[in-house]
């Protein structure tokens, strides 16, 4: 009975420490990835950022120019800049890497529904970024220097801070573009149903504009450049959750009692 035990045991932590290495097999390739892209474009590291300032070089006055306040900002904002579109890259092979190590501990069901998630959140997670750089940055940015000119203000902006509010923005609108991802997978996993969803739309809304206030910067435009396609978003996820939802049993019933005729 002890030597059944203590083989258990055995095997189990066999089986642990085998998948403890399989995951740190798995993250040095998922880095490796990141970190050969990275290198392949660290040369281009001052156009990379100029490409990614460019939302806040146009909206500054003639003249205006970005300025550097910390001494290594002018090399690690650049090269921070880098390592963020080097990762974006990446996260192809990254997520690819999570896969493997996750499908064999998945029923086939599952598998099949994960690979379509993984492709969307990824997709939409690009779009929310570029929803941000193209028409939420550009649209602020020109509503804040207007404000500007009457003060008789010189609009410069420390890179550093640029990256902050950018890094923080890109999170934000990546993020909520992950919406109908969510809700797919709540009503998918039985977690919620769709009727539920659709009866505390009144919330959802509400809670929108709050975290539309607190992750945003404090200006109502911002606010209401990030609220209104999460609300948006939450009316596609509930269109796309009816394709997903599971059948209820009723209808299940219904459905055998129609083939045994």
């Amino acid at each position: 009975m002890t030597e059944n035990h203590s083989t258990e045991d055995s095997g189990l932590q066999e089986s642990f420490l085998s998948h403890l290495f399989e995951l740190r097999d798995r993250i040095i390739k998922a880095g490796l990835a990141v970190i050969v892209v990275f290198a392949c474009l660290v040369y281009w590291a001052p156009d990379i950022f100029h490409l990614f300032a460019q939302p806040l070089l146009n909206a500054l006055p003639a003249g205006g120019k970005m300025i550097v306040t910390d001494v290594t900002g002018s090399f690690f904002v650049p090269m921070k800049v880098t390592m963020l579109a080097a990762f974006m890259i990446a996260l192809p092979v990254v997520m690819y890497q999570l896969w493997a190590f996750i499908a064999p501990g998945l029923y086939m069901h599952e598998r099949k529904l994960i690979l379509p998630l993984v492709v969307s959140s990824y997709t939409l997670f690009i779009v929310g970024m570029a929803f941000a750089y193209f028409l939420v940055f550009p649209t602020v940015f020109k509503f804040m220097a207007s404000y500007n000119a009457p003060l008789g203000a010189e609009m410069s902006t420390d890179i550093d801070n640029y990256l902050s509010f950018a890094m923080t923005s890109f999170l934000a609108f990546g993020i909520t573009f992950e919406v109908p991802v969510v809700v797919v997978v709540l009503v998918r996993m039985g977690m919620v149903t769709l009727a539920k969803l659709k009866e505390i739309r009144p919330y959802v809304i509400v809670g929108a504009f709050i975290i539309a206030a607190v992750v945003t910067p404090p200006d109502v435009l911002s606010q209401l450049l990030l609220a209104i396609p999460m609300i948006v978003l939450y009316e596609i996820g509930l269109l796309a959750a009816r394709l997903y939802a599971p059948k209820d049993k009723e209808d299940q019933t219904s459905s055998a009692s129609d083939s045994s005729i």
